[in-house]
């Protein structure tokens, strides 16, 4: 498994730009109640990545999606807690508010971008209706900016991919494509749901290299959803760990490491491949 990067948490008395305050949610079903996401907190500064990881179930997705409310309600109750941003709560605000949140100051990335894209719209248009909604952007205006966007995230000859659709992209592009439509509003916070799964290796590594590029680049802070161990060691500053729909560590990415606390964190780490050399 790749070594953590050394870097540091938040600097003492940083303020978080995002704030999940005792979070539960739950699922209710004709023959149950699912309790996704039991008492969840963590908190994630301006410039820094929060790595959320776990198995599948364990509720990090839930968690994340959360916090632009896009779990499906219902079946999805929201039973407590709150989701802070800017001391405004996104769980109580009102549905024109948070669609002026949801995609501009908060951007997210989803796992696949094919089930995300609209197959039927080209990606340029995509990413420029973005600016259209959030910002009032005129279309020339909105066009020139998602061209400038697509040139950003590494997407070669721009003006010929804007008129493509998603079915016209590799997997690796698609999701150049939906990076650029997350942060051509210029978002404080980037979620980021799995979004190295569906992509070869070598893809991966490029996608996770540009996201790290970007975050830089813009200060902006990014909450990365992940199953992989290696992608947190390689990106993040910070981890919290969930097991059935709670956090059960969380610390900077080298203590954790190092010192798991947690029989299920020390079981993750345990079952994580190593690249051993031999004779």
């Amino acid at each position: 498994m790749t070594t953590p990067r050394a870097t540091p948490g938040p600097a003492a008395g940083r303020e978080p730009v995002l704030s999940v305050e005792d979070l539960s949610v739950d699922f209710r079903l004709d023959s149950a109640v699912v309790h996704a996401v039991r008492g969840v907190s963590w908190q994630v500064a301006a410039g820094e990545t929060l790595a959320v990881v776990g198995e599948s179930g364990s509720g990090k997705t839930a968690s994340a999606l959360s916090v632009l409310r896009l779990n499906p309600e219902p079946p999805c109750v929201y039973a407590g807690g709150r989701v802070l941003f800017a001391g405004e709560d996104l769980l109580t605000c009102g549905e024109k508010r948070l669609g002026r949140i949801r995609g501009g100051a908060v951007s997210m990335v989803f796992q696949d971008p094919m089930t995300s894209l609209d197959p039927l719209q080209r990606v340029g248009t995509q990413v420029a209706e973005v600016l259209r909604h959030h910002r009032g952007a005129s279309r020339a205006e909105a066009r020139e900016e998602a061209l400038a966007a697509l040139d950003e995230v590494g997407i070669p000859d721009p003006a010929r991919r804007y008129r493509q659709y998603p079915h016209e992209l590799s997997g690796g592009l698609r999701q150049r494509v939906m990076i650029a439509a997350a942060l051509v509003s210029r978002p404080k916070v980037l979620i980021a749901d799995e979004p190295t799964t569906a992509l070869d290796v070598t893809v991966q590594r490029q996608i996770l290299d540009l996201l790290v590029e970007l975050q830089a680049r813009h200060g902006m802070a990014v909450v990365l959803i992940t199953h992989d161990l290696g992608v947190v060691a390689q990106t993040a500053d910070r981890v919290v760990v969930m097991n059935r729909g709670e956090v059960v560590e969380t610390g900077d990415v080298l203590d954790v490491f190092e010192r798991p606390a947690d029989p299920y964190t020390r079981a993750l780490l345990a079952a994580t491949p190593r690249l051993e050399r031999t004779a």
